[in-house]
């Protein structure tokens, strides 16, 4: 089904996705934070494993677990910033806009 503008029934119609590239990146920056954050934990257990090759593993494992963990923390609050973003376009935001007429409207408008 095509989404047309409710002014001038156009099917020259976008999606904004504001709240979901916000969220997306709000998401990716807290999730960083927090893997690095629970990822100093495994660094540690990293150092303790990299002992047995030297002060280079202990260097190497401390700073594979933190960026793992960051790794890990970005994306996983990447999609779930995005999920909460998409839900709010299409259930609070005017997320679509008419390409010829510059209308915004929601979802719940078109027809």
């Amino acid at each position: 089904m095509t989404t047309q503008c409710p002014r001038c029934h156009s099917s020259a119609v976008i999606t904004k996705d504001f709240a979901r590239k916000v969220g997306a990146l709000i998401g990716t920056v807290g999730g960083t934070a927090q893997g690095v954050t629970a990822a100093m934990g495994g660094a540690e257990v990293g150092a303790v494993i990299g002992v047995v090759a030297g002060p280079a593993g202990v260097v190497a494992g401390s700073m594979a677990g933190a960026i793992l963990g960051g790794l890990a923390g970005a994306a996983t609050g990447c999609i779930t910033g995005a999920k909460l973003g998409e839900v709010i376009d299409e259930r609070v935001l005017d997320n679509y806009g008419c390409l010829n007429c510059g209308l915004s409207f929601s979802s719940r408008h078109s027809a």
